[in-house]
């Protein structure tokens, strides 16, 4: 298998967990005899200090010539007085319209090395596995028009879809619960939003070609509490884009840590990998980022993008392999538990990265 990678890192925490994760991928071609070519571009506030945009031609020109995508963060606090169109999340949002991606991937499920560091009670994550499909290049974010007119102290953004744009993301949505549960819940707000009935809508009109699935719908404020008081009960959760990145930020608390979770984003000309979480600038350079979120990505990217399930799926037991061992990052580690080993970032990759090899190895 011959793949070409672009690794656009980003920024404050972003080159660390993305390293570690490059090199368990580089582990895996070594391993099992794969050629993966990796390459580096710039993006969000490293490329506005570099090259005055936050998302270069170079970069742009570089990811449509790659088989995958992979992305650490954008953003930081010196930039925030910048026009949003200005702002390293303008890279990010342009990067996924460029690339075509609409349906994002985001898993989460309990970790039952990592119950402690939930606010949930174990017996309530415990067995949760959820596999959210959020739609990404509608609603609020892309929608026009959009304006802040600083003169009138007013500001307006627009949530729009077209009913082929929910078609696309929820026939993805369906496929997938196909080969988990055969369960959809469809998230919206249709009670009080034009969008939103057209999403519903469109939804149950999929959900047809699909007879094997039982559909389900949730208002989004509901879906926000049943996510915290009955998570095991949902399978594949289908969202727009706003619901979406607020109700899988909010999953971070069934899996203990917003650190810990992947993503992957698909239908598009190149899929993009990045875990869900920030820049973090307030720890960046420290050494005590979580990469396991990232070399999860990674895991995904050998997963939709390379069709190299064995390989995928030895990531993600290293994942818990090493947790069940007692390793730990320090958001992982809350008070320091005795019989734990609090690991840097650094050493949370090599320690991934030496399971992974001994797994493939049997």
């Amino acid at each position: 298998m011959k793949l070409k990678i672009l690794v656009i890192a980003g920024d404050g925490i972003g080159p660390e967990v993305t390293s570690e994760a490059v090199a368990v991928l580089k582990e895996v071609a070594t391993f099992a005899g794969h050629t993966f070519e990796f390459d580096q571009k710039r993006i969000g506030g490293v490329a506005i200090v570099k090259d005055g945009t936050p998302l270069p031609d170079e970069t742009i020109a570089a990811a449509l010539n790659s088989d995958a995508v992979f992305l650490g963060a954008v953003g930081g606090n010196e930039f925030n007085s910048l026009p949003a169109d200005k702002r390293p999340e303008a890279g990010l949002l342009k990067i996924r319209s460029i690339l075509g991606g609409f349906a994002n991937l985001r898993p989460a499920f309990a970790f039952k090395e990592l119950a402690v560091n939930s606010p949930l009670r174990p017996e309530i994550i415990d067995g949760a596995d959820i596999l959210f499909v959020r739609e990404l290049l509608g609603g609020l974010y892309f929608g026009q028009p959009r304006e802040w007119d600083r003169a009138a102290n007013e500001a307006w953004n627009t949530m729009r879809y077209t009913k082929a744009e929910v078609v696309r993301v929820a026939r993805v949505a369906f496929q997938l619960a196909q080969k988990r549960r055969r369960k959809l819940t469809s998230v919206d707000k249709a009670n009080v939003l034009e969008v939103s009935q057209l999403w519903r809508a469109a939804v149950i009109e999929v959900a047809a070609e699909f007879p094997d699935v039982t559909l389900e719908h949730q208002y989004v404020d509901a879906m926000s509490m049943h996510l915290m008081n009955r998570p095991r009960d949902f399978d594949v959760v289908l969202t727009e884009n706003l619901f979406g990145d607020i109700l899988t930020d909010e999953s971070s608390v069934i899996t203990g840590s917003l650190g810990m979770l992947p993503s992957a984003t698909l239908g598009g000309k190149v899929n993009l990998y990045e875990p869900i979480h920030g820049s973090a600038p307030d720890i960046a350079g420290k050494g005590l980022a979580n990469p396991l979120g990232t070399i999860l990505s990674a895991a995904l990217l050998l997963r939709y993008t390379a069709g190299l399930e064995t390989e995928a799926a030895a990531i993600e037991k290293a994942v818990r392999k090493v947790l069940e061992e007692g390793f730990r990052t320090p958001d992982l580690a809350r008070g320091n538990p005795q019989g734990l080993t609090v690991l840097s970032t650094t050493e949370m990759g090599t320690k991934v990265r030496e399971t992974v090899k001994k797994l493939l190895a049997k």
